[in-house]
């Protein structure tokens, strides 16, 4: 899709701006899990934005130079009353535990090495399960050694292999949990997907060709007995398709993915946004995947191997032979229970062999329509969250927002067939990267940070759509047109009484409209950037 049909705000926005003097790099963000409260990680700083601001700082001590300073990477909910922060310490990562109570950190810094990145340019992510921090990053200074890792207070490291096979210099960029089903029956217990570009192993190509993948390990996995001693007995990595297979062009690098969970996992849909490794092709792609597409070729898939020819040349080819029982990589299920296999310590070892050798499988993940959602020329997507919105039609529409490296925030709309791009948004006042984009469902409110400062967003601006055909023609499900006002309103701040009286059509049905005789000429505003000063509060 180009970008001719929408609308561009970049004034007189309802936008507030939060950033501090002297402080920079406002790259991490999260939410309280009431939504109340959004945590800020920077450079040497922490803030906790409620209706008054605090925050704390977390200096080092010996810094000298501009990258020897703590750059806050980390920051995970722990339960109520502490929050998990670690930051790169000048190249010498550290953890420690934030109070909320008094907004204090602990003062009993733990090692960092595993799980935040040493560098503020190294790829990472993390996300904390149940007390236990899930973690992909560098575990040297190099950032040669990458590592997917378990860290828990009760139990001892859980890590990759070193090994290429298992992690090729990854760029990791989201993890998150799938909890299972109460109905779904196998007893497979919760699981953990990563989500990174690595050099492809399967490919032969005159330079090293990007491959975006998942992967995926059990939260039971207690590493193996013999084989696979404290590493992951249940990791499997798939290569994640993101093409225009008419024009036989790939997307090929994902910047950042969004997890929308439904009420069951089956319900579940991955959001990616990707690139090209040619950047001068100037175009950023929308995938989506249905998790049990992912959960088939994982259950399911076939293995790749090895295979040496022509003396030392390695060429990976498809496993075709006997595959151990229980099935290499799977998590423990009734079915391994009733074989008395009650953890992954129980796992023949024939098995923990041959996923250590395995971790590969050959059938890729197809996105939803074997295709992309959205295409965007000229546009480097960096970030995307999506929202599920429920319309006046009683039908379920999927809004997606995507940043990109211009502090330009994009929103669209999924139809049954196509993608209908509503609104550009200028949220930056300058042309800078947004670096993490986070969706608060109890404000829906979108936060944006930058190496600058944060900004917060409503995640619609109906009233400023002046008439009833672009109120209606806009096709935004979160707007819709009072005529007894006259005026566009956002269906979730209207009282539900008055739902009868809107009219909303997202098919663009401006006939609907009272003056249906009048002509609908379409607009587009370009206005110039201003932004006020530093506000330190956010509803």
């Amino acid at each position: 899709l180009g970008l001719e049909s929408f609308l561009c705000w970049q004034e007189n926005l309802d936008l507030t701006e939060f950033s501090e003097p002297n402080v920079f790099n406002y790259s991490t963000l999260l939410l309280s899990e009431k939504g109340d409260a959004l945590y800020v990680g920077a450079r040497e700083a922490i803030f906790e934005l409620i209706n008054t601001e605090m925050f704390v700082t977390w200096e080092n001590p010996e810094k000298t130079l501009r990258d020897c300073l703590n750059y806050i990477r980390v920051l995970q909910v722990v339960d109520d009353e502490r929050l998990y922060a670690c930051g790169t310490h000048a190249f010498q990562p550290q953890c420690d535990y934030l109070n909320l109570g008094n907004f204090s950190l602990s003062g009993r810094p733990e090692d960092g090495r595993g799980k935040c990145s040493f560098d503020p340019s190294q790829s990472f992510t993390t996300v904390m399960v149940d007390g236990e921090l899930y973690s992909g990053t560098a575990y040297n200074f190099l950032g040669s050694e990458p590592i997917i890792s378990r860290y828990s207070p009760s139990q001892s490291l859980l890590r990759t292999e070193y090994s290429t096979s298992w992690l090729n210099e990854p760029s990791f960029v989201f993890a998150d949990v799938i909890r299972e089903d109460a109905d779904r029956g196998d007893g497979e217990g919760d699981k953990i997907y990563y989500f990174f570009t690595e050099v492809s192993v399967e490919y032969e190509f005159f330079s090293k060709l990007l491959i975006p993948r998942v992967a995926r390990v059990c939260k039971g996995d207690l590493g193996g007995q013999r084989t696979l001693q404290k590493k992951w007995t249940s990791f499997l990595k798939a290569k994640l398709v993101c093409s225009m297979s008419e024009l036989n062009f790939v997307f090929n690098v994902v910047h950042d993915i969004f997890i929308l969970k439904g009420e069951t996992w089956r319900d579940t849909v991955i959001y990616g946004v990707f690139t090209s490794q040619w950047g001068n092709v100037g175009l950023s792609a929308v995938c989506a995947y249905n998790i049990a597409a992912v959960e088939k070729v994982f259950s399911k898939g076939k293995y790749m191997q090895k295979a040496t020819v022509e003396q030392s040349h390695t060429k990976w080819i498809r496993h075709n032979g006997a595959t151990p029982s229980p099935r290499p990589g799977a998590c423990i299920n009734n079915q391994m229970r009733q074989q008395n296999i009650s953890s992954s310590l129980h796992l023949p070892d024939k098995t923990l062999q041959f996923v250590k050798d395995h971790p590969l499988l050959e059938d890729p993940v197809l996105p939803i329509g074997n295709g992309p959602r959205l295409i965007a020329k000229d546009v480097n997507y960096t970030q995307i969250v999506v929202d599920r919105v429920q319309a006046l039609d009683q039908k379920i529409y999927d809004v997606i927002f995507t940043g990109t490296d211009k502090g330009v925030l994009h929103k669209s709309v999924v139809f049954e067939k196509e993608v209908h791009i509503m609104e550009e948004i200028q949220l930056l006042k300058n042309p800078e990267p947004i670096k993490s984009l986070l969706f608060s469902s109890e404000t829906r409110s979108l936060y944006a940070g930058s190496d600058s400062g944060v900004v917060q967003s409503p995640t619609a601006f109906c009233s400023h759509y002046q008439s009833c055909f672009d109120c209606i023609l806009a096709r935004d499900p979160y707007c819709a047109w009072d005529h007894r006002t006259a005026t566009c309103v956002n269906i979730f701040d209207a009282p539900r009484q008055s739902h009868r009286r809107l009219i909303q059509s997202l098919n663009g049905d401006a006939d609907k409209c009272p003056s249906s005789k009048s002509q609908y000429h379409p607009v587009f505003l370009e206005f110039s950037v201003e932004f006020a000063t530093v506000v330190e509060t956010f509803p």
